[in-house]
């Protein structure tokens, strides 16, 4: 099973294989042809509330486990199940704009698509 997480502003590579934004919101400055984006899922995103919680100085334990918590709405564990099945068959690289990529969303998707 293969499942990396890249910052959506870096050029996309051959290896990348399914690349899915993680992100609700659009990365700015970005054209859509440029990014070379498979999917979107946005039921997988955090929500706004919970990703205005956590940029307003909330630990990153607490955003992990509230999240987790959201991911498990039948519409995002029906993505996740997908995702999965992507990632036993070729590589999924989760792409998302955040700077910190180990402490963001999309570092804790990977987790769980791994585990």
């Amino acid at each position: 099973m293969s499942v990396r997480v890249r910052r959506i502003y870096e050029p996309p590579e051959p290896d990348d294989g399914l690349r899915v934004l993680v992100d609700r919101l659009w990365p700015r400055g970005l054209a859509k042809d440029e990014a070379r984006v498979d999917e979107w899922p946005k039921d997988l995103t955090p929500s706004a509330g919970l990703r205005k919680w956590y940029h307003g100085g909330g630990s990153y334990e607490e955003f992990r486990s509230r999240y987790e918590e959201e991911l498990g709405a039948p519409e995002a564990t029906e993505l996740l199940d997908r995702l999965r099945e992507s990632a036993r068959t070729g590589t999924v690289t989760l792409l998302t704009a955040s700077k910190k990529t180990e402490e963001s969303h999309a570092h804790v998707l990977a987790e769980l698509l791994q585990g």
